[in-house]
Protein backbone atom coordinates (compact mmCIF):
# COMPACT_ATOMS: atom_id res chain seq x y z
CA UNK A 1 0.00 0.00 0.00
CA UNK A 2 2.81 2.22 -0.51
CA UNK A 3 2.78 5.42 -2.38
CA UNK A 4 5.55 7.15 -4.83
CA UNK A 5 4.48 10.33 -3.36
CA UNK A 6 7.24 13.38 -4.44
CA UNK A 7 9.28 14.43 -1.29
CA UNK A 8 7.82 17.42 0.79
CA UNK A 9 8.41 20.90 -0.70
CA UNK A 10 11.61 22.67 1.05
CA UNK A 11 11.25 26.40 3.26
CA UNK A 12 13.99 28.52 2.05
CA UNK A 13 15.13 29.97 5.40
CA UNK A 14 16.20 26.26 6.92
CA UNK A 15 15.30 23.21 4.78
CA UNK A 16 13.59 21.32 6.49
CA UNK A 17 10.05 20.05 5.16
CA UNK A 18 6.82 21.90 5.25
CA UNK A 19 4.87 20.52 8.26
CA UNK A 20 0.80 19.62 7.91
CA UNK A 21 -1.75 21.57 9.62
CA UNK A 22 -3.34 20.33 12.85
CA UNK A 23 -6.92 19.87 11.01
CA UNK A 24 -4.69 17.73 8.18
CA UNK A 25 -3.23 15.27 11.42
CA UNK A 26 -6.83 15.21 12.56
CA UNK A 27 -7.97 14.28 9.41
CA UNK A 28 -5.35 11.52 8.67
CA UNK A 29 -6.49 10.18 12.69
CA UNK A 30 -9.71 9.70 11.60
CA UNK A 31 -9.38 8.07 8.37
CA UNK A 32 -9.79 4.38 7.84
CA UNK A 33 -6.32 4.30 6.84
CA UNK A 34 -5.27 5.02 9.93
CA UNK A 35 -7.84 3.17 11.93
CA UNK A 36 -6.83 -0.19 10.10
CA UNK A 37 -3.01 0.79 11.48
CA UNK A 38 -4.54 0.75 14.87
CA UNK A 39 -6.55 -2.25 14.50
CA UNK A 40 -3.46 -4.23 13.01
CA UNK A 41 -1.40 -3.11 15.89
CA UNK A 42 -3.20 -3.87 18.44
CA UNK A 43 -4.21 -7.35 16.65
CA UNK A 44 -1.02 -8.26 17.66
CA UNK A 45 0.50 -6.48 20.49
CA UNK A 46 -2.64 -7.06 22.78
CA UNK A 47 -2.89 -11.05 22.75
CA UNK A 48 0.72 -11.13 22.68
CA UNK A 49 1.21 -9.62 25.93
CA UNK A 50 -1.78 -10.91 27.66
CA UNK A 51 -0.14 -14.31 26.56
CA UNK A 52 3.30 -13.54 27.73
CA UNK A 53 1.74 -12.03 31.05
CA UNK A 54 -0.35 -14.97 32.07
CA UNK A 55 2.98 -16.71 31.38
CA UNK A 56 4.80 -14.86 33.30
CA UNK A 57 2.51 -14.57 36.16
CA UNK A 58 2.42 -18.82 35.69
CA UNK A 59 6.21 -19.28 36.58
CA UNK A 60 5.66 -16.64 39.12
CA UNK A 61 2.97 -18.88 41.00
CA UNK A 62 4.07 -21.74 39.99
CA UNK A 63 7.69 -21.05 41.76
CA UNK A 64 6.02 -19.87 45.06
CA UNK A 65 3.54 -22.71 45.61
CA UNK A 66 4.31 -26.03 43.42
CA UNK A 67 8.14 -25.81 45.04
CA UNK A 68 8.07 -30.36 44.56
CA UNK A 69 6.90 -29.70 40.84
CA UNK A 70 9.42 -26.88 40.08
CA UNK A 71 12.29 -28.97 41.95
CA UNK A 72 12.35 -31.81 39.85
CA UNK A 73 15.25 -32.90 38.04
CA UNK A 74 14.93 -32.44 34.18
CA UNK A 75 18.31 -33.45 32.96
CA UNK A 76 21.72 -33.07 35.12
CA UNK A 77 21.74 -30.56 37.24
CA UNK A 78 18.74 -28.50 35.87
CA UNK A 79 15.04 -28.60 37.57
CA UNK A 80 11.93 -27.35 36.06
CA UNK A 81 12.31 -23.92 37.41
CA UNK A 82 15.57 -23.27 35.67
CA UNK A 83 13.96 -24.48 32.40
CA UNK A 84 10.64 -22.08 32.67
CA UNK A 85 13.03 -19.43 33.70
CA UNK A 86 15.28 -19.60 30.66
CA UNK A 87 11.84 -20.13 28.44
CA UNK A 88 10.93 -16.69 29.92
CA UNK A 89 13.89 -14.89 27.90
CA UNK A 90 13.53 -17.22 24.92
CA UNK A 91 9.61 -16.55 25.03
CA UNK A 92 10.60 -12.28 25.36
CA UNK A 93 13.05 -12.63 22.24
CA UNK A 94 11.21 -14.86 19.82
CA UNK A 95 7.89 -12.11 20.98
CA UNK A 96 10.46 -9.17 19.87
CA UNK A 97 11.29 -10.76 17.05
CA UNK A 98 7.32 -11.87 15.80
CA UNK A 99 6.61 -8.13 16.92
CA UNK A 100 9.48 -6.80 14.39
CA UNK A 101 8.48 -9.15 11.37
CA UNK A 102 4.60 -7.60 11.74
CA UNK A 103 6.07 -4.25 12.53
CA UNK A 104 8.33 -4.50 9.04
CA UNK A 105 5.57 -6.33 7.06
CA UNK A 106 2.09 -4.43 7.78
CA UNK A 107 2.52 -1.74 9.84
CA UNK A 108 5.56 0.38 8.51
CA UNK A 109 3.73 0.38 5.09
CA UNK A 110 0.52 1.06 6.24
CA UNK A 111 2.62 4.07 8.15
CA UNK A 112 4.50 5.36 5.49
CA UNK A 113 1.65 5.49 3.20
CA UNK A 114 -0.58 7.98 5.62
CA UNK A 115 2.90 10.03 6.34
CA UNK A 116 3.11 10.43 2.56
CA UNK A 117 0.12 11.45 2.12
CA UNK A 118 0.49 13.84 4.92
CA UNK A 119 3.51 15.34 3.52
CA UNK A 120 2.63 15.51 0.20
CA UNK A 121 -0.97 17.49 1.00
CA UNK A 122 1.24 19.91 3.45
Amino acid sequence: MATEAPPPPQTPEDGSPVQPTTEAFLEAQNSPEFAELRRSHRSFAFPLTVGFIAWYLLYVLLSSYADDFMSKIVFANFNVAFVFGLAQFATTFLIAWFYSRHATNKLDPQAAAIKSRLEADA
